[in-house]
């Protein structure tokens, strides 16, 4: 059995194995008040003991805990949640594709993930195997690929791509490679911040063969860039892969400058570039994760000018009902005229900026 089906193996399910799992490491479950985790009625518990491990169990509220352990406000239906918050299924021309962008498609591989995030936007997706690609959607899926020549760029996401050993992802990427027009893979991931051994020699020597392909690993907090996934991601970087990082704003995880800093700076001094910093998607039973985009835009505007421009992610949202993402942030110039400017800069100075007269203007 390889390491990453042991971890699957291994990984806590229930409220019941998180118990057994804390006496083993001599952690009373009633000090770690595991009474406030909740058996969740839609996404089934999934943490490897990894994972686990990294968690502080003094503290209720610790922000990696709250990522993986269902709290009763999840329970909390609004109506104005959504089942599909960004519109897969409107965007869906065959089973497994999900075609938003005219010339990018995701292509959902499959439906389980290392980790059971609770925020998780795919939550009526994620874990139920039903769903899951037959052979026949996989070939339906490629047959579509083909006949659209538009299409220059794939993203293999799910679910995650890389519960899937290496073999199978090379038959993937190699079937992908084989149709002319698609010019740039990308895989979307969360498993190397749950476990980052999957990340081996095997994994990188294989994608590198599959150049353009950039890895996009998904990190919410500072204390999941351990050192075993700075080790793991080098193994991946040195073999010439961009590894660029998605994060999730988070209530009571990364919701302060502090935090996002950190997190920024050690990402960029583990190779890793800050992409997108995601508000929060409207799915059922998050809203306890939500933090305004008015707060949202604070930091960033802070975070500017505090932290170098290469920890700097772009801060999206997902317009609700698949109309595609769209950058948010802090506005800092505003026009009085076609040439005159108020500009404000990162400590909330304010300046006027004067356009030059083009050549053919000039007295």
């Amino acid at each position: 059995m390889n390491a990453l089906a042991e971890a699957f193996r291994t990984s806590v399910s229930t409220v019941g194995e998180l118990c057994a799992y804390l006496r083993e490491r001599g952690i009373d479950p009633s000090t770690a008040r595991i009474e406030e985790v909740a058996e969740p009625a839609v996404l089934p518990i999934r943490v490897p003991r990894y994972y686990l491990d990294l968690i502080n169990w003094d503290d209720p509220k610790d922000p990696l805990r709250r990522q993986v352990l269902p709290e009763p406000d999840e329970g909390r239906i609004l109506p104005d949640d959504l089942r599909d918050p960004i519109g897969d299924e409107a965007h869906s021309p065959v089973p497994g594709i999900v075609h938003r962008y005219p010339d990018r498609v995701l292509f959902l591989l499959t439906t389980a993930c290392a980790v059971h995030c609770r925020f998780c936007f795919r939550r009526e997706f994620v874990g139920t195997p039903a769903r899951t690609l037959r052979p026949d959607q996989f070939t339906g899926a490629l047959d579509y690929i083909s006949a659209h020549p538009e299409i220059w760029e794939v993203i293999l996401s799910g679910g995650d791509p890389l519960v899937f050993p290496n073999r199978y992802l090379d038959s993937v990427l190699h079937r992908i490679r084989e149709i002319p027009h698609v010019r740039v893979l990308r895989i979307h991931t969360r498993t190397p911040t749950i476990f980052p051994w999957r990340l081996d020699t095997e994994f990188a020597d294989m994608a590198r063969q599959y150049a353009p392909l950039y890895l996009v690993v998904h990190v919410n907090h500072p204390r999941e860039v351990t050192s075993a996934f700075a080790e793991r991601i080098g193994i991946v970087v040195d073999r010439g892969i961009p590894v660029l990082s998605q994060t999730v704003l988070l209530r009571g995880v990364n919701d302060d400058v502090e935090t996002l800093s950190a997190l920024f700076r050690r990402l960029v001094e583990v190779r890793v570039k800050p992409y997108y910093l995601h508000q929060l998607d409207r799915a059922a039973g998050t809203n306890h994760f939500r933090v305004p985009i008015a707060e949202g835009i604070r930091l960033m505007s802070r975070l500017r000018g505090y932290i170098s421009g290469l920890c700097l992610p772009t801060y999206m949202l997902d317009i609700p009902g698949g109309h595609g993402k769209v950058p948010v942030g802090p506005v800092y110039i505003h026009p009085r005229d076609e040439r005159i400017y108020d500009v404000v800069n990162y400590r909330g100075e304010w300046f006027r900026y004067v356009e030059p007269l083009p050549s053919d203007r000039m007295p």
